[in-house]
């Protein structure tokens, strides 16, 4: 399952969170950020020990700045509360698998 994460969940979903967690900063206008969605959402149904959350930058720009996000899409890996990977761009399924 994928989750949408706001300012407002950001805190209970991500940082809360017992399991890693997946977030996968993108828009609706960003054709890489489309390309990307589908592999997400899968690694959402094969993963059901990673939290797989995906923040709208244009809708969340507090938390766009809140990690940095310079360009879409960025897949960051937050463990415990704390940023451990990132990445941004067009990226294998198996790359975000092994940040994992």
């Amino acid at each position: 399952m994928v989750h949408t994460i706001t300012e407002k969940n950001f805190e209970e979903k991500v940082l809360n969170a017992e399991a890693t967690v997946l977030l996968d900063f993108w828009a609706g206008w960003c054709g890489p950020c489309r390309m990307m969605s589908p592999v997400v959402d899968e690694l959402a149904q094969e993963r059901p020990d990673v939290l797989v959350g995906k923040v709208n930058v244009d809708e969340e720009i507090a938390l766009a700045e809140k990690f940095n996000i310079l360009s879409i899409p960025t897949f960051v890996v937050v463990k415990k509360g704390e940023v451990v990977k990132q990445i941004t761009g067009v990226r294998p399924k198996a790359l975000l698998e092994e940040m994992l």
